[in-house]
């Protein structure tokens, strides 16, 4: 009898184990379960190359469409943010850093992060932002089947610097020479002064560089302009664009008709661009994420996106400023007026 007492004790605590070890278990391949609740937990990474209007704009989309989709920084998403501030070697550390990374998800804002997020980080999904050309920068090899852990947006359309390039062209008659300030170290300048050069010489005008190597540099490169160009014109350069008040300054001064090539510099001061809103991009990328956070789905498999709203933006009082009057001929080039064109 006290034989089959043990054996029936024994039969119990055997289940008993075999119970607590058959529950609910974290589901690691995408997020956490928090201790005490059944609310799924989930962790990111950030590398963002420097802070500048376009890229915190970037960001905060990311966050807003995690969001939208219950993932909220505070809440039940923990951000690891990392800023390089531009500098190559906090960019390299902050790399470094980030291949040891237990976040479920890498995100890298701006070429340069995402290069040196990939190299460090080949065992978790990365998904790259504000990369003006992913496969010259040897992101991906293929933009529909990128394969590897990394995919994400673009934020360019090769037809947004031609479109530019042709309005100076039908509306500033007067513009022969455009003069760009560039950083030829960066990647994304690179692609955008080739495609704008091309576009300028077949409408019969010509392209002059200012290179610069850092953004403490561009006002001297802005300045070097005077006399030689007709206009000022800047690429998604993110040392240039962080230096863009100096163009700015240097343009009014001096009378230069100044083009960029992104939406939040025309907010600041340049006349026009051809683009759309850098929060709309970062959106984008912030909904590929809430696929690979909620619903596992691998960057391997996430074709490469491009912005696909591309409309003229117009700063009307910027152009007042550089004694331009905004044209009705050019308004009517806007196809969102109401939010476009900038009063």
């Amino acid at each position: 009898m006290k034989k089959n007492k043990l054996w029936l004790s024994l039969s119990l605590s055997a289940l008993l184990l075999t119970a607590v070890g058959c529950g609910d278990k974290p589901d690691t391949s995408s997020g956490s379960t928090d201790e005490g609740s059944n609310e799924q937990s989930y962790s990111i990474a950030i590398s963002q190359y420097v802070e500048h209007p376009s890229l915190d704009a970037t960001r905060e989309g990311i966050l807003a469409a995690l969001k939208d989709n219950g993932i909220t920084e505070d809440d039940n998403l923990k951000v690891d943010m990392n800023n390089a501030q531009a500098d190559p070697t906090n960019n390299l550390s902050i790399g470094q850093k980030l291949k040891n990374t237990d976040a479920d998800l890498v995100l890298a804002i701006a070429t340069p992060s995402a290069i040196v997020v990939k190299k460090n980080v080949t065992d978790k999904p990365v998904l790259f932002a504000a990369v003006t050309d992913p496969v010259d920068a040897k992101l991906v090899s293929d933009l529909k089947q990128p394969g590897g852990n990394v995919s994400g947006a673009s934020d360019t359309n090769p037809e947004a610097t031609k479109q530019l390039m042709t309005f100076i062209h039908d509306h500033f008659p007067e513009i022969k020479t455009v003069g760009l300030i560039i950083n030829e170290g960066e990647a994304n300048a690179v692609v955008m002064s080739k495609t704008a050069e091309e576009a300028l010489s077949e409408l019969g005008m010509t392209l002059i560089k200012a290179p610069v190597t850092n953004t403490s540099e561009v006002k001297q490169a802005a300045e070097s302009l005077v006399g030689k160009a007709d206009a000022f014109f800047i690429t998604l350069d993110n040392n240039v664009v962080s230096g863009v008040d100096t163009i700015i300054q240097t343009a009014k001064e001096n009378q230069i008709p100044f083009f960029s090539s992104d939406r939040d510099t025309v907010e600041k001061g340049a006349i026009a661009t051809v683009g759309f809103k850098y929060f709309d991009h970062g959106y984008q990328v912030g909904l590929m994420a809430v696929e690979v956070l909620k619903n596992g789905k691998q960057p391997a498999e996430m074709e490469v996106t491009f912005p696909d709203k591309l409309d003229l933006i117009l700063n009307v009082k910027a152009a007042a400023d550089y004694g331009i009057t905004i044209s009705d001929d050019m308004k009517q080039e806007v196809k969102d007026p109401e939010n476009n064109i900038i009063e």
